[in-house]
């Protein structure tokens, strides 16, 4: 029905009476999503969400296609959730507009933020954001962070409100880090069927590849990032991927914080492992390669591993062999479980707080930035319910930061 060189998101709804389909897409920024309708019959492709509310949209439609609840954002703005009149997208109720959160926000001395693309050969760019501590001065030599999901189940790339790790990235920025991240190729992003198709057999290995190349290019071109003080983390398959980054390129980032990693695939789910995979029987050589406890023996830098002892996804046991090849190739390392937490790690009283707190001095520690003085308290902010129902769209629970003026 579609006519275009961009890729359909989602099918959000059909409306029958007027021959009409709802779809997602965002054809000119991979980084966004925006709703778009085609009559059922083909045609051209209309777009509905307003010219002016650049980010990302969330819709539910209802089922006669005459409403819709939308979820707007975008990278350092918290959601507005609206109800829509379709098509003409009137706004008829605003549901949650999150100001106490945007008050609080707008009190934060925040540095700039910039979405990029860099090369990494003749064919390949990828999608970047860099977030600079305020004040920045592009003569100076910046830590850099780098945050990494880059398997097939999410973007971290993405223009939208990212809650907590927004929060956290801001005061690391404001310590005087610049904090990155980039989507390597197989993420899934909407850049079309063969980049996300590239990763098949290959999960592991042509994303750490992709992310190290990436890394090298901006290190070439940004001599403001000091190429002695790189670091990397990341969550569950992020976690495994700041795992192969450490293991695999050693002399390229010298300290890593890998939270719920999975360090041997073979240890992983059959429906997510062997979708993108193949059978460990067909495929021995990629299974091995794509973990990276085969790996642990490279390790030259600073490696802290953060477990839930009771995680229902990346099992506990995998972490526990990983530490086991570190012993035996005699590598240093610093380990900080969570007993009984689940995968989210954030079940028990200041769970949360602890954990970034601990990869804050972590990170301090390995990797000298600007001193700062930072203050940290808790505030619960729009928790509430929409029609009865609890709202996913509400920000119950956030990290606030009292960040202060950068001591030179």
């Amino acid at each position: 029905m579609t006519k275009g060189d961009f890729d359909v998101l989602r099918i959000q709804a059909i409306d029958e009476k007027e021959g009409i389909l709802y779809f997602d897409a965002s054809p000119d920024n991979p980084t966004q999503s925006y709703l778009y309708r085609v009559p059922l019959k083909g045609g051209a492709a209309e777009r509905v969400t307003p010219a002016d509310q650049a980010g990302s949209h969330s819709y539910s439609i209802s089922a006669d296609a005459q409403w819709a609840v939308d979820a707007h954002s975008s990278f350092g703005r918290p959601p507005v959730t609206t109800l829509v009149h379709l098509p003409d997208h009137k706004i008829v109720k605003t549901i949650a507009e999150n100001v106490a959160l945007k008050k609080k926000l707008e009190a934060l001395r925040l540095g700039p933020t910039e979405f990029f693309r860099v090369k990494i050969d003749d064919k390949t760019a990828l999608d970047g954001w860099c977030m600079k501590p305020p004040g920045f001065d592009p003569a100076k030599k910046y830590p850099v962070l780098f945050y990494v999901y880059g398997e097939p189940a999410g973007q971290t790339v993405l223009d939208r409100w990212d809650d907590k790790r927004f929060l956290w990235h801001s005061m690391l920025a404001q310590q005087g880090y610049l904090v990155m991240s980039v989507d390597n190729r197989g993420t899934p992003a909407p850049r079309g069927r063969e980049w996300r198709r590239i990763v098949y057999r290959q999960i592991g290995i042509l994303a750490p590849a992709d992310q190290a190349a990436a890394v090298r290019t901006l290190l070439k071109d940004r001599t403001y990032m000091d190429p002695g003080r790189v670091a990397i983390w990341g969550w569950s398959g992020g976690g495994s991927m700041t795992l192969n980054a450490i293991f695999r390129y050693p002399d390229l980032y010298r300290t890593a914080m890998a939270v719920a990693p999975v360090p041997n695939q073979r240890h992983y789910d059959t429906i997510y492992q062997e979708r993108y995979m193949g059978l460990p029987t067909d495929n021995v050589v990629g299974y091995r390669n794509g973990s990276p406890i085969n790996f642990a023996r490279d390790l030259k830098g600073n490696l802290l591993i953060v477990h839930g002892t009771g995680d229902d996804n990346c099992h506990y046991h995998g972490v526990e062999a990983l530490i086991d090849e570190l012993v035996i190739q005699n590598k240093p390392f610093s380990m900080l479980a969570y007993p009984n937490r689940t995968h989210a790690i954030k079940e028990g009283r200041n769970t949360t707080r602890h954990l970034y707190e601990s990869m804050t001095r972590y990170l301090r520690e390995h990797t000298t930035a600007v001193t700062a003085r930072v203050s940290w308290r808790w505030s619960s902010i729009g928790s509430g319910t929409a029609n009865g129902r609890s709202s996913g769209h509400y920000v119950r629970e956030v990290l606030i930061f009292d960040l202060f003026t950068l001591h030179k």
